[in-house]
């Protein structure tokens, strides 16, 4: 836990790594609190018809007690991997809790992910067993053959069991609630994150159990030192991401505080206000884009009672309008902070004891040694242009990609970390994002990949090659336009791109879907056929530069 101070560098040369031999983070962000408090509260859930339920850390101990017994039931064993495929609620934090506590490990997965999606992560994982709800289980039947290692599927509100599947809660209720969590090392896996990249499939970030004390002094600087009495946390971030699931959830419950889960289909601003003036939430991380909705909400703090004590949020770059009206409209700084899902929160501002500069992702965060290297892995000096690198090793830091060594390999350059990003850091040590040194679209606070993309409308037999891109956008900082070249034979009209774009509805998620199609009848390729996608953006933005 960071130690207060009046200053940055106070702050910053107080923290030592004390990372111990063995830790269990479910253990460390239930157990321990349920033996300390058992009534605490752990987690407060709101549903989408307005139903309030808490439960308490002794509550969500007896339950993923049980989840854990019903998994070692199943025949599972320490190191299987167990997906979660549910949205914010109370099974998806029993899910992971318990998983940890057997040894097992976590992948998490998005609910709006479509079957193709779906099939990669878990036959690219091996996972074993996996936990939804009646609302997507129909995307699982439909790949259920193609994934032979899957043995057990626990389903919330199944009614019954049958067809190898268990209802969840039909199953908790005959199992015990008293288990003996295993003694994993910090080191040993916890969970699996997926990662969009620039070509083919999404690779697997791999965990370790220690990340969860890699990623406190992160979430402790932005929110002002976290936690402070009256502390209540809410993300409108699915926690099938790591800013959901660690930023704000697990890293909520490692300091005992209560976490708020609700998470509309649809973000709403006003809904959104609404949700935390009634539960008097005191922390959200939110995207800028969700900022950005917000401030087209006329007096918010005013109209809606919202008190908030801090505002950190990421994956966008911050305006000066948009930190100025925050401070004039919520009376709260917010404080950007800068991650990946390898190496999450190693940069972040933080009002209460330095500037924070509009458009800056802050200083390094105590604990982490950021830098700016060339291509040799020299440290750059202030104000030049260069590689964001992370000094290994580092708590915070994933083990490798699963199944992909060679992946692994190249993400580092020595005993750094390459973010992939490129920025410059100033006099005053701040880091300044420049652009990624890949096609990674940035839009609405996700990272994604073109490759996914391009490999779903190459599948459609209309489509002999297809190339995504992000371009600039006010709102969303990008939107998706993909570039289609037709097979002989088709020829371009509304109607295929209306049957190209139902196509893709089915296959991806809404945050995947291209907004904008362009039919051409060529693509600019490198001499040995990579798509320059750097050259479909440059024209783009010199045709909105001319309009």
């Amino acid at each position: 836990m960071l130690k207060q101070g009046t200053s940055y560098a106070d702050v910053y040369q107080s923290l030592v790594w004390d990372v111990p031999e063995f830790f269990n983070m479910g253990v460390e962000v239930c157990d321990r609190h349920a033996e300390a408090d058992p009534a605490r509260i752990a987690l407060i859930y709101e549903n989408e018809g307005g139903d309030i339920s808490q439960y308490s850390f002794q509550v969500l101990r007896h339950l993923s007690n049980k989840l854990a017994n019903l998994l070692d039931a199943k025949g599972l064993e320490p190191g299987d991997r167990v997906g979660i495929l549910l949205p914010q609620s109370v099974e998806t934090g029993i899910a992971h809790i318990a998983a940890w506590k057997a040894g097992m490990i976590s992948i998490p997965m998005f609910t709006l992910f479509g079957p193709d999606a779906l099939k990669f992560r878990l036959i690219d994982s091996g996972a074993r067993a996996i936990i939804t709800d009646t609302e997507n289980l129909g995307k699982i039947e439909a790949i259920r053959d193609q994934l032979p290692d899957l043995k057990v599927i626990f389903v919330c509100g199944a009614g019954e069991d049958g067809d190898g599947m268990t209802d969840l809660w039909r199953g908790l209720d005959r199992a015990k609630d008293t288990f003996t969590p295993v003694r994993t090392r910090a080191e040993d896996p916890s969970f699996i994150s997926y990662t969009s990249g620039t070509t083919g499939n999404p690779k697997g970030a791999l965990h370790a159990h220690r990340t969860m004390l890699g990623h406190l002094p992160g979430v402790e600087l932005p929110h002002e030192f976290f936690p402070q009495p009256g502390d209540l946390m809410w993300t409108p971030a699915d926690w099938a991401w790591i800013g959901g699931l660690m930023n704000s959830l697990m890293a909520s419950w490692y300091h005992g505080v209560p976490a708020l889960a609700h998470r509309a289909r649809k973000f709403d601003p006003e809904e959104a206000l609404r949700l935390m003036a009634r539960h008097q939430v005191r922390n959200t991380f939110m995207p800028p884009t969700a900022l950005k909705l917000m401030r087209q909400v006329e007096d918010p703090a005013g109209r809606f009672g919202v008190n908030l004590r801090t505002v950190a949020c990421a994956g966008e770059p911050m305006g000066e309008e948009l930190l100025e009206w925050g401070v004039d409209a919520l009376g709260v700084t917010f404080n950007e902070f800068y991650g990946q899902t390898e190496c999450n929160l190693v940069t972040s501002n933080c009002g209460r004891i330095m500037e924070v500069k509009p458009g800056s992702m802050g200083r390094a965060v105590p604990g982490h040694q950021v830098e700016i290297l060339d291509t040799d892995g020299n440290i750059l000096e202030a104000e030049e242009e260069g590689l964001i690198a992370v000094k290994s090793p580092d708590p915070v830091m994933f083990l490798k990609y699963w199944n992909n060594p060679t992946a692994t390999e190249e993400k580092f350059l020595g005993d750094w970390l390459l973010t992939g990003d490129r920025g410059t850091q100033d006099a005053d040590g701040y880091f300044w994002f420049l652009g990624r040194e890949d096609d990674v679209i940035t839009s609405a606070g996700y990272r994604i990949g073109p490759g996914e993309i391009e490999d779903c409308l190459g599948r459609h037999p209309a489509v002999s090659l297809a190339a995504a891109i992000g371009i600039p956008d006010p709102l969303r900082t990008e939107k998706i336009k993909a570039f289609i070249m037709l097979r002989p034979g088709f020829q371009a009209s509304e109607d295929l791109e209306r049957e190209i774009r139902e196509f893709v509805n089915r296959r991806l998620s809404p945050h995947e879907k291209p907004r904008i199609i362009e039919f051409v009848d060529g693509l600019p390729m490198t001499a040995t056929g990579k798509i320059k996608r750097k050259e479909l953006r440059d024209a783009e933005i010199a045709k909105q530069l001319t309009k």
